[in-house]
Formats: C-alpha cells, structure tokens, sequence
C-alpha cells in the first residue's frame, strides 16, 4: 500500500486524536515514529515525532478533514507536555 504523511506532530497522543478523527470518516491510519519516544517521554530532536500516515488515494481528503476540523483554533488539539 502506498502511504503518504498528512500530518507531523510532537508526541503520540495528538497523533491518536487526529487517528480517530480520520478514522471515523473511514480513512485507514499508520502512526510512524521511534519506538523510544512513547517509551522514555522524549519529544525533542524529533524522537517525540509522530508521522499520520493515510493511503495515497485518500491523502487530500483527509488534509481537508484536518484542515476544517474545529475551525483552525484549537485544531490540532495542544496537549499539555
């Protein structure tokens, strides 16, 4: 399957919200990052990095999924670190 990245954020739990958020509209979702960042709680120097990756054909609808969810401010969602 050819996947491509809709979304980088920094630390897994945003990346689990945006995943439900694509995945209630049926859009497929992988999580790629470094094992070690969920594991110690690293989020600098791109270890805490999450990549939401979403099938190729599905990539512009799930930008535009993204792009209008709760109206720019306040999406993506900050999670305190």
């Amino acid at each position: 399957m050819n996947l491509e990245c809709v979304y980088v954020t920094s630390g897994l739990l945003t990346a689990e919200v945006i995943k439900a958020k694509l995945e209630a509209h049926d859009i497929p979702v992988l999580l790629r990052y470094e094992s070690v960042g969920p594991i110690y709680g690293i989020t600098v120097d791109g270890l805490g990095e999450v990549r939401v990756m979403v099938p190729a054909e599905l990539a512009t609808l799930a930008r535009e999924l993204l792009d209008d969810a709760g109206g720019g401010e306040g999406w993506p969602p900050e999670v305190p670190g």
